[in-house]
């Protein structure tokens, strides 16, 4: 037996947002001792429901998950954090003889647990706060311009509008005085002590899938997602530029509660965003090795991966 295959198995189940990653999730507990780990980076946040798509109460009881609710939308998460808790989870499943399913869309956590992390510095609230007031003070695209100056590679992979991944590369070129790459490319972190068995949603027509989020975004905003951010800005004390109002759907509903975007604009919006995410997630997904594609469209994506299963743990 090789070394891999005496380490205890764990399932990554990847794929777009809307590729129907939950239900294959649950129809695969029901034929295995599995135990879902979400991999979502909205998920974390408690109180946000509606927009990330979380699993309802009575699902939650019957089929409960790891890692979702754990923060206020007030904080950040990180991927360290995320592979550190998993971790953690993981090996809680397996000496409960079980088996990790991990699932969701969330790409970076996905490669963090797999290949570890780069040596980047840990996030620095004193100096994200100043960057946030200069972007409200001259722009993100002057700060994408600042950021050019410091670190053209890193500036040209960004667009002058990506507000949250400008500050994290201007923050960790401020801290660190060298280029982002530069730090991205010292590794820390041991290798996962896992088989990872990795499945990946696909759809084998895109046309599908932005029907699929369209019907969804509208499903969100009939269960009362413009009133779900009302509540969190009554709640918490939030702005545009915290990482949870920055996910997808409550950036553009925030919009609509600052008088910046009338109902239709919101809705458009939103589901151009959300094809935008999932165009990214396939990206990441086309380059990923050792994955096993199911196609999302296909009748029994249940039945897919199940077969795919029995034979890996076998």
């Amino acid at each position: 037996m090789s070394e891999r295959n005496r380490l205890p198995p764990a399932i990554c189940l990847m794929g777009p947002t809307a590729s129907g990653k939950t239900a294959v999730s649950l129809g695969l507990t029901l034929r295995f001792p599995l135990e879902i780990v979400s991999v979502d980076s909205a998920q974390v946040f408690r109180d946000m429901d509606i927009g990330t798509a979380k699993p309802d109460r009575a699902t939650l009881e019957k089929f409960p998950h790891h890692l979702i609710d754990l923060i206020s939308p007030e904080e950040s998460y990180s991927a360290a954090r995320f592979r550190s808790d998993a971790l953690r989870v993981m090996a809680e499943i397996t000496a409960r003889g079980r088996i990790p399913l991990l699932a969701g869309g969330t790409m970076l956590y996905f490669k963090a647990l797999r290949d570890g992390l780069s040596d980047l510095p840990q996030a620095d609230a004193e100096l994200r706060r100043a960057i946030d007031e200069e972007a409200q003070r001259r722009g993100w695209p002057a700060l994408h311009a600042d950021l050019a100056a410091l670190d053209p590679a890193a500036a040209a992979r960004l667009k002058p509008t990506d507000a949250q991944r400008i500050q994290r590369a201007l923050e960790v070129v401020r801290l660190t005085g060298a280029p982002l790459a530069e730090s991205m490319a010292r590794r820390t972190g041991a290798a996962v002590p896992y088989r990872l068995i990795q499945l990946a949603l696909q759809p084998s027509d895109r046309a599908v899938l932005h029907a699929r989020i369209a019907r969804r975004f509208d499903a969100m905003l009939e269960a009362g997602l413009i009133d779900e951010v009302s509540a969190l800005r009554r709640k918490y004390r939030l702005h545009a530029g915290l990482p949870s109002m920055r996910c997808v759907g409550y950036r553009q509903v925030w919009d609509y509660l600052e008088g910046r975007s009338d109902r239709a604009a919101l809705r458009e919006k939103g589901i151009a965003a959300t094809r935008q995410l999932a165009k990214r997630q396939l990206t990441w997904l086309r380059a990923w090795e050792d994955v096993a594609p199911l196609d999302c469209l296909a009748g029994d994506p249940v039945g897919q991966a199940a077969g795919i299963l029995e034979a890996a743990l076998s």
